[in-house]
């Protein structure tokens, strides 16, 4: 479980592929000290496990389903990325419960600097508006954020000049795609409220 809030920005310093999807090799990372071998650790919101740990970096493997629904296999050497390790119980949460477990891909519709704060706009994939309410929580690229609007499928983030110039959301640029998780109560609130599926005779 994550909150939200981005410990660092760290650097893609490696990136393998393998037969079964990716190993990716992580720097620049403050809390390195604190990681373990099977410990997870959020890379743009996604859930990842160390498999690797050593004196500057630690290394992640990335399967072909987590490829298939994240930015990730776009990555590159060089890249930078958004931080957090899991939640330690008695740590504060700050933003909100974030599982890690990416619910789609959405594109930057605009990105700018504006009234000495960031606007965000993403436009969520198909079924995601469903989920997301105005003044309710998105994680983007893991960065707990408010829904400032909806209007239909765009969300409108205003960014905060910490979270701007501390995070990655400030470096995205129009058509970039972002990781995206809906809020955790709002996806069983509306999974709850489905009408039942009636059962098939045998």
């Amino acid at each position: 479980m994550f909150t939200g809030i981005i410990q660092a920005v760290g650097e893609i310093a490696g990136r393998e592929r393998r037969k079964a999807g990716l190993r990716l090799t992580i720097a620049r990372v403050p809390f390195l000290e604190r990681l373990r071998d099977g410990d997870s650790v959020s890379l743009a919101g996604v859930c990842t496990t160390v498999a690797a740990l050593r004196e500057e970096t630690f290394d992640v493997d990335i399967v072909e389903a987590t490829l298939e629904r994240t930015t990730i296999g776009a990555w590159r050497v060089g890249d930078p990325v958004n931080l957090e390790p899991a939640l330690c119980a008695g740590d504060p949460l700050g933003g909100h419960m974030v599982q890690g477990h990416v619910d789609g891909v959405g594109i930057v519709a605009a990105a700018r600097w504006e009234d000495e704060s960031g606007v965000l706009e993403v436009e969520l994939p198909g079924g995601l508006e469903s989920v997301t309410v105005s003044q309710g929580s998105l994680a983007v690229d893991g960065v707990s954020l408010t829904v400032n609007r909806l209007t239909g499928t765009i969300a409108r983030f205003a960014i905060i000049p910490y979270t701007w110039t501390h995070t990655t959301l400030g470096r995205l640029v129009s058509g970039a795609k972002v990781n995206l998780e809906a809020d955790l109560i709002g996806k069983h609130v509306a999974r709850a409220l489905r009408p039942p599926v009636a059962p098939v005779d045998s």
